[in-house]
């Protein structure tokens, strides 16, 4: 039975590590033109936008004002700022003013 586990878990580590790391190893041998390279650095920021974007909307339960207001905060420091810890700390702050003082 032990000897079992230790193949399913080799298995499952098999199964995820191949798919992760079999397109780093391809594209080693290959020279992507400019607009290739491009499009491929914005793929991470695209994938965490269409995790994160939907649920922003509903961050405050039945509160949506402060949630759109929080969101178009991060947006607008985001690009005025580019500073991570800028950004999440002024759409928390406008989303806690929100709430506060203009939600009723």
């Amino acid at each position: 039975m032990r000897d079992n586990i230790i193949f399913i878990i080799f298995g499952m580590f098999m199964v995820t590590y191949i798919p992760r790391h079999l397109p780093f190893m391809i594209s080693k041998r290959f020279t992507f033109p400019a607009r290739v390279k491009t499009f491929l650095t914005y793929i991470p920021a695209a994938a965490l936008g269409a995790l994160i974007l939907p649920d922003a909307f509903h961050a405050v339960e039945g509160e949506p004002l402060a949630s759109a207001l929080g969101v178009a905060g991060a947006v607008i420091l985001s690009y005025t700022q580019r500073n991570i810890f800028i950004t999440v700390a002024g759409s928390i702050g406008i989303t806690y003013i929100t709430l506060n003082f203009l939600a009723g």
